[in-house]
């Protein structure tokens, strides 16, 4: 069996504001056999802003990360999908432009640092369906969590760009809906699933961005779930703590549990809600957790 070890960076509201989803993932691969090792050296990657405002600073940084990722001889595993966003659109300029790859050296090398260019970037939920493998995955549930009903929520980063992630299908993904059925949930299909949670909105115009958390809760609730499920933390922040707001907003009850990934898989490997940190959510999942 191949040893599945990553350079592990949870990213910057991973390790702050959603600390239950970088706890989780501790957790999870754990029990999995996944090794996650720390990057002490690692910076942020610029979650998106300096990309246009700095292009070559943005690079940079990025470069850094994976000069730190190739010294340890690591892939690099992400919980965050805007860091997965931003760091493949990073690695993917710098593999097919050489030109920019020698220009950016130039300037690690000031620091004592080299990338040759090689190393990948990938999020949990690739590492489960790929690296893992779903039939893994699958055969070390030991709490199969049917007949909940979850929907899942990819939202923009985890699909998007394509040609720099190049994992999963932006208009038909299959990943998520895949981890959870071998987690043995009642996967929900709805149109919002692959759409923005208005995360991106919320700095420029804050009533549309909660229209919008609402009409992704919405449609996964008319659908029939019981929860959402999402792979990055900025969705579970406009979806749990938005909700209420949402909820004023449409004139609606929606009352619907958001779980991060690594919390789903932790509840089918057998951990508890109060292991999984599910008490730092605004929206309580106890009424689906204790049937």
């Amino acid at each position: 069996m191949t040893l599945l070890k990553y350079a592990y960076y949870p990213g910057c509201a991973s390790q702050e504001i959603t600390k239950e989803a970088n706890s989780s993932t501790r957790l999870v691969a754990d029990k999995l056999g996944i090794q996650l090792h720390n990057m002490p050296k690692a910076n942020c990657c610029g979650a998106g802003l300096l990309t246009d405002y700095d292009y070559d600073l943005y690079i940079t940084l990025n470069a850094r990360i994976f000069a730190e990722a190739e010294e340890m001889g690591m892939d690099i595993l992400t919980i965050c999908s805007t860091c997965l966003m931003v760091m493949s659109r990073a690695a993917f300029d710098l593999k097919n432009k050489p030109e920019l790859l020698d220009k950016t050296n130039e300037v690690l090398a000031k620091a004592g640092l080299h990338y040759s260019g090689n190393v990948k970037v990938k999020h949990l939920l690739w590492v489960l369906a790929n690296d893992l493998g779903i039939a893994k995955l699958a055969s070390m549930v030991t709490k199969p969590l049917g007949p909940l009903k979850a929907a899942p929520f990819y939202g923009c980063h985890s699909l998007r760009p394509s040609d720099a992630l190049g994992f999963d299908d932006p208009e038909r993904p299959w990943s998520l809906e895949a981890v959870l059925k071998a987690l043995g949930a009642e996967v929900v299909d709805y149109t919002g699933k692959t759409k923005c949670c208005g995360f991106q909105v919320d700095l420029v115009t804050e009533d549309t961005a909660i229209e919008m958390t609402g009409t992704r809760l919405l449609d996964a609730k008319t659908m029939g779930a019981e929860c959402i499920v999402t792979p990055c933390p900025f969705c579970h922040i406009n979806l749990d703590n938005y909700q209420s707001a949402a909820e004023k907003q449409l004139g609606a009850e929606i009352e619907l549990p958001v779980f991060h990934l690594a919390q789903m898989v932790g509840l089918a490997l057998g951990f508890s809600a109060s292991d999984l940190g599910m008490s730092r959510h605004l929206v309580s999942a106890e009424k689906i957790l204790r049937r």
